[in-house]
Parts: structure tokens; C-alpha cells; sequence
């Protein structure tokens, strides 16, 4: 009769515990499949995003080589356009020949100016003492 109800006892008791283990462990499974389908879930989402952030990624590279040559171009443009428009400081030598020769073309100019009015008033002064002379004679 001891032995039995010790066995009963015991029994009770593994049973008890057994049933405490198994609805621990449902818990726990339960538990784990809720994570695993929320990490499948965030898995299934960020694949999405990563595929979107890539096609983005390609479309702005694209985007970005397009602009670059369009800005390359619209530089090259600027640059040639600047060349011809914006007026170049002229260098200190070709300033000093240009200066010498406008010197020398107006001391060339004075010197025939100064020639050809000596003539002048020597031929007027002749032609006044012949005036003078004629209109006497």
C-alpha cells in the first residue's frame, strides 16, 4: 500500500511536470514560429526595398553619367565661348612694337608734313616775290 501510494504519488508528480514541460515547450514553439514568420516577413520586405534602392541606384547612375557629359559639354562650350568673347591683356612686347611703330609712322608723318611745308611756304614765297615783281614790272 506504501509502495503504491508512493507510486501514485510519483506519478502524479512526473505527470505534472510533464504536462508543465510540454506546455512550456508549446509556448516556446509558439513563440518561434511567430519570430521565424516575422523574420521571414522583414526578410520578404527588405528584399523589396533592397531591389527598389537598386534600381534607384542604377537609375541615378545612369541619370549622373548623362548629366555629367551634358555638363562636360556645356563647360567645353563655356570655355570656347569665352575664348572668343572676353578680351586677352595683350602682352607687354606686342605693346612695346605696336607703341614703336605708331612712334615711327608718326615721326615719319612729321618729317614729310614738316618737308611738305617748307615747300609749300617756299613756293609761296616765290610766287609772292614773282607776284610782286610782275605786278611792278
Amino acid at each position: 500500500e506504501v509502495v503504491e501510494s508512493d507510486f501514485a504519488k510519483n506519478l502524479a508528480t512526473e505527470e505534472t511536470e510533464e504536462d508543465d514541460a510540454q506546455s512550456q515547450y508549446d509556448t516556446i514553439s509558439q513563440q518561434n514560429k511567430i519570430t521565424k514568420t516575422l523574420k521571414d516577413q522583414d526578410v520578404k520586405y527588405k528584399t523589396q526595398e533592397f531591389k527598389g534602392l537598386d534600381k534607384d541606384v542604377a537609375d541615378l547612375s545612369g541619370e549622373r553619367e548623362t548629366t555629367s557629359a551634358e555638363l562636360a559639354a556645356v563647360l567645353e562650350y563655356d570655355s570656347k565661348i569665352k575664348a572668343r568673347c572676353i578680351a586677352q591683356p595683350e602682352s607687354y612686347e606686342a605693346r612695346k612694337g605696336r607703341r614703336e611703330a605708331e612712334v615711327a609712322g608718326l615721326k615719319e608723318a612729321l618729317a614729310i608734313l614738316e618737308d611738305e611745308t617748307s615747300f609749300v611756304q617756299d613756293h609761296k614765297r616765290g610766287g609772292r616775290k614773282h607776284h610782286f615783281l610782275g605786278a611792278y614790272a
